[in-house]
């Protein structure tokens, strides 16, 4: 059983990785940065209920950021601990954190770790950055991983009770290898 803090660091961390997966992949597909609207929208979609209002220039400085941090979060299924918890607190220092308590718009009390005055990209950054470092004080580096089929490139956060997921969000990965996989076996008879 999880609690309820144990399911806002997995949404978190959730919505960060898919949200670096889709800025990753419109850098590859046209070689532009998601657009803010875009990215807006893919935001509001992951639960970031300020994403609908923030100024565009913050929806760009994070689509930026997050690039900018898709390299270290690619890192994580392959890393050990203390590498991982430096970054993470290189990281950390970078962000002003004041922790309070608030239950804004009709949701339940959560922890909101900047100042009110924060910018929404800040704002998103500390809350991704802090629920990947409880993350990684409960469970390691072990829930992180990468897609296994062999085209995708894409990040995963795995938060199955036994720990084996192998492929991303995307269903198409998972169909595709295990139907080769399939044929393989298939041939080989």
């Amino acid at each position: 059983m999880t609690s309820g803090n144990d399911t806002e660091i997995q949404l978190t961390i959730d919505a960060a990785i898919e949200f670096a997966n889709a800025i990753n992949d419109a850098i590859n597909d046209t070689g532009e940065v998601l657009e803010p609207e875009a990215a807006r929208q893919l935001l509001h979609d992951q639960g970031f209920s300020r994403a609908a209002t923030a100024p565009i220039a913050a929806v760009r400085r994070l689509t930026q950021r997050m690039f900018d941090l898709f390299p270290r979060l690619a890192t994580l299924p392959t890393s050990d601990i203390g590498p991982a918890g430096t970054w993470v607190n290189a990281e950390l220092t970078e962000l002003t954190v004041a922790p309070s308590l608030s239950d804004h718009d009709g949701s339940d009390l959560h922890v909101h770790w900047t100042p009110p005055s924060a910018t929404f990209d800040d704002q998103v950054m500390a809350d991704v950055l802090m629920a990947i470092t409880q993350d990684l004080c409960e469970h390691g580096v072990k829930r992180f991983g990468r897609c296994a089929a062999d085209d995708c490139e894409h990040l995963f956060y795995d938060s199955s009770r036994n720990g084996s997921r192998r492929f991303c969000s995307n269903p198409r990965c998972a169909s595709r290898t295990h139907t080769a996989d399939h044929r393989k076996r298939r041939k080989a008879r």
